[in-house]
């Protein structure tokens, strides 16, 4: 039997899911998102294949998290001066940026290549109830 590459599976359209994060779990939340923007679900799924799906996320900030993780969990930044580290809590980076403390869960959960680039690119945050990608009729997710 010769195996079968994806590449010459038909290709079809990339699907469009929609979550609504409202009082999810931030780490769980984001391994299911970036099990979907993997494609590592799929029945053909292979790591080099472009094949990913998009993913809307509604409420992106309003989100849960465990314990004391709002005043526990720390970002740094950097600016490249010497000794010039940035520190945040998470509820400090909720306030500043609603979406970036999801986006990067989800980025960190993604294989550190060239691919994490465009695997990122195709997740949609949104702060509200709804959202602007109606044309591509996604289907809705419950997790």
């Amino acid at each position: 039997m010769k195996t079968i590459n994806p590449k010459q599976l038909e290709q079809k359209e990339r699907e469009w899911y929609v979550i609504d994060a409202k009082w999810l779990t931030l780490w769980r939340l984001a391994s299911k998102i970036a099990v979907i923007l993997r494609w590592k679900d799929k029945v053909n799924y292979a790591s080099y294949v472009d094949n990913w799906d998009y993913v809307i996320v509604l409420n992106s900030d309003k989100f849960s998290v465990t314990w004391s993780k709002l005043s526990d969990k720390m970002y740094y930044t950097h600016s490249w001066y010497l000794w010039w580290v940035k520190e945040s809590t998470l509820s400090e980076l909720l306030v500043k940026k609603p979406t970036k403390a999801l986006e990067l869960a989800v980025s960190w959960m993604l294989p550190k290549n060239k691919l994490r680039k465009t695997m990122i690119s195709r997740l949609k945050l949104v702060v509200w109830e709804n959202h602007i990608y109606n044309a591509q009729q996604p289907k809705e997710l419950k997790l």
